[in-house]
């Protein structure tokens, strides 16, 4: 199966001098967890994803108004092309632990997305317990990333910093009844 059968072909993309307001209205005006950026020839520069955006707005204190898309979008994209295979979409997503994948043209201008999802929502045909064991390894691999980054977390900048929590603090508890009042 070709990537051009699965990818979600209605792609916003936003630009790197786009706001993360604009970006966040971009996702939420299309039911999506990220947007593709692209420089002023509409070429895909880097990508946006939802969680970008909520960390840069927990850890800068400003207004996502102020926040550009090029501070905080992720630079390296890996990306395919429609004619790929599903099985090349498959490595990619594993081998750098994503979940999402940009479709490109040969210019290098996104014309649609793949994501797990797509592949999960088509999920058909024949080869029914082979698709399975590709999906299962693929989020395997996913979640693999998000074991070793559970205990860091982004500033909006691309840095890593531990995320040591203060332990809770034991809320009192209201005494038990007394067996007299019962």
């Amino acid at each position: 199966m070709k990537i051009a059968d699965l990818m979600t072909r209605d792609v916003q993309a936003c630009t790197i001098h786009d706001s993360l307001n604009a970006a966040a209205r971009i996702m939420w005006d299309h039911d999506c967890g990220c947007a593709p950026v692209v420089d002023m020839h509409g070429k895909l520069v880097g990508i946006v994803t939802d969680r970008d955006i909520s960390m840069a707005a927990y850890t800068q204190g400003v207004p996502l108004d102020a926040i550009p898309v090029e501070r905080v979008m992720s630079p390296k994209v890996i990306s395919c092309a429609r004619g790929d295979d599903l099985e090349t979409a498959h490595r990619l997503m594993r081998t750098h632990e994503i979940h999402r994948l940009p479709v490109v043209d040969t210019r290098g201008r996104p014309i649609g997305i793949l994501s797990l999802s797509d592949v999960i929502n088509h999920w058909h045909g024949g080869r029914e317990a082979e698709q399975a064991v590709e999906i299962a390894a693929t989020f395997l691999a996913i979640r693999r990333r998000r074991e070793r980054t559970a205990a860091a977390s982004s500033n909006g900048d691309g840095t890593l910093h531990d995320a040591k929590k203060a332990p809770k603090k034991k809320r009192p508890r209201a005494p038990k009844p007394s067996a007299d009042l019962l």
